[in-house]
């Protein structure tokens, strides 16, 4: 199975409700260790259609294979996923935000700073939250 495939395949066990959960996480974390940059595109399509279906488990493991792919460099497209309230405590979420903003402060200020003056207060909002963990 090439990753593309492993994509494709993930995607539908994140809209299939019988999908097994194990099975789940271990395919995307196959994705993450593939270390495919070219996936970013799909995954981050995928992230957002998944926060529009208002599907907060997809939310928090797409977030993961996103930010173990792209690194900080991905922290807008978190950012502005986890700025959509779906009433989960995002705890995997926010955790991989920390994660990469502590992993590279310098880098994370220079994205996030912008992000502190968006037009949506929900993501201005979040990118101030997550400033606070550069140490």
């Amino acid at each position: 199975m090439t990753d593309d495939d492993r994509v494709t395949r993930l995607i539908a066990m994140l809209d299939d409700l019988d999908a097994d959960v194990d099975e789940t996480i271990d395919l995307a974390d196959e994705i993450t260790a593939s270390g495919d940059t070219g996936l970013l595109p799909r995954l981050e399509d995928a992230l957002g259609r998944t926060v529009a279906d208002r599907n907060a488990y997809g939310r928090e493991l797409l977030g993961g294979v996103i930010a173990g792919l792209g690194g900080t460099d991905r922290l807008p497209v978190l950012i502005r996923a986890s700025a959509v309230d779906l009433g989960d405590d995002q705890d995997g979420l926010a955790a991989e935000i920390v994660d990469l903003v502590q992993a590279d402060p310098k880098t994370a200020r220079s994205i996030l700073k912008p992000l502190t003056k968006d037009d949506d207060l929900s993501v201005a909002n979040r990118a101030e939250w997550a400033l606070r963990f550069a140490p």
